[in-house]
């Protein structure tokens, strides 16, 4: 018997659950069943040894993160409960709180994906929410599984259900999704099925998808404020805390996260972009007054299959920023003559003008030229064509 023939008889030597008959092995064959026994246990541990490598690095990052973002929190909540500089009327402290838990609700979500559970949790006694008012209008959205028939081939019988209320709006009128989710068992097997909870932006949040699209359309499209939301919703039969709605704002900002990724690189793809930046007035939490912030604006050629826009906020009008955003793009940027995108030329993106800033110059030089000034200076000194 031969070294293959023990191994097909035994399986391969990573997998199998018992060793081969070492009587029936002649010495070349033990030597030879060592070797391989050696080879495989010296790439295991190589391969342990770059996965505990690998693991700790990840680890050592998402701590530092961890770290960094606890600090953040610190200092806003800090802010938050701090005494308050007299050169803000209400309403502006009102904005500021409304930033700042839109801000830690996006800073905790982020730590919340970072945490790795614990084994042993300890129950905590959560606040009860309070229940929907039971005069909204009410849609009953049945989940039920898609076979009403056991893996065994029994019937399955139902012994109750799970209800979960989500609210929604329309401009207006608040309704109420009922979601209910049916119990079925198999007498036979005691198998319980039941269908999944369906996918929603908040896990175990009460808005649906609809509201908090028109919470964020109105702040960011309509510029309305969180507290003039909160009087809109109350008018309506429901006035939700901005700090509630503040929690919702950040949250979709976490979640929406990977859509402006996905858009970054779409946009990235194209060969031609147009850029630009405008300035912005931001107040920093603890500073008394606002500074020049910029959004940085990313967009697709009018000739491009796709009509996408970007837009990237930035602390400062430096030229790290485009680079940042471009990084490894070795397309054909159109834009001002700002310098800040000159480094970004240097490093293999090619420049082309913008003729609607060049056409700036015709206009405003023509202007000129309609001056009664103008005019009269070109009788007395007539110029040479």
């Amino acid at each position: 018997m031969d070294l293959s023939s023990v191994l097909a008889c035994s399986g391969k030597i990573g997998g199998m659950t018992s060793l081969p008959n070492l009587d029936q092995l002649n010495p070349e064959q033990l030597r030879a069943l060592a070797v391989q026994f050696s080879v495989q246990l010296m790439q295991r541990v190589e391969s342990l040894d770059q996965t505990v490598e690998t693991m700790g690095k990840k680890i050592h990052r998402d701590q530092t993160v961890i770290e960094k973002l606890t600090h953040e929190i610190a200092q806003l909540k800090r802010f938050k409960f701090a005494k308050r500089s007299e050169q803000l009327n209400p309403q502006q402290a009102s904005l500021l709180d409304d930033l700042i838990d839109t801000d830690i609700a996006a800073i905790e979500a982020e730590l919340q994906a970072l945490q790795t559970p614990s084994v042993a949790t300890e129950t905590k006694q959560k606040p009860k929410r309070t229940a929907l008012p039971p005069e909204f209008p009410r849609t009953l959205i049945h989940h039920e599984p898609d076979n009403s028939h056991c893996q065994c081939g029994c019937a399955l019988k139902r012994i109750g259900e799970d209800v979960s209320e989500k609210l929604d709006y329309t401009p207006g009128v608040f309704t109420v999704e009922r979601h209910i989710r049916g119990k079925w068992v198999c007498d036979d097997c005691e198998t319980l099925i039941q269908a999944p909870v369906p996918a929603h932006v908040i896990d175990k949040g009460i808005p649906t998808a609809g509201l908090l699209a028109h919470v964020m359309i109105a702040k960011f499209a309509d510029h309305l404020p969180l507290y003039r939301q909160e009087s809109i919703f109350g008018r309506a039969g429901l006035a939700i805390a901005r700090s509630t709605l503040a929690q919702w704002v950040g949250n979709c900002g976490v979640q929406l996260q990977p859509l402006v990724d996905a858009l970054r690189d779409a946009v990235l793809a194209h060969g031609v972009i147009h850029a630009d930046e405008t300035p912005v007035q931001m107040l920093t939490p603890g500073a008394k007054k606002t500074h020049r912030s910029y959004v940085w604006a990313y967009a697709t050629s009018q000739f491009s299959d796709l009509a996408a826009v970007v837009y990237d906020f930035s602390p400062s009008r430096a030229g790290e920023h485009a680079r940042n955003f471009l990084e490894g793009w070795k397309g054909k940027l159109v834009c001002d003559d700002f310098g800040g995108y000159k480094a970004s030329f240097e490093l293999g993106v090619t420049e082309i003008g913008c003729m609607a800033h060049a056409r700036r110059k015709f206009l405003r030089a023509a202007r000129h030229a309609q001056e009664p000034t103008c005019r009269t200076s070109l009788a007395i000194h007539p110029v040479a064509v």
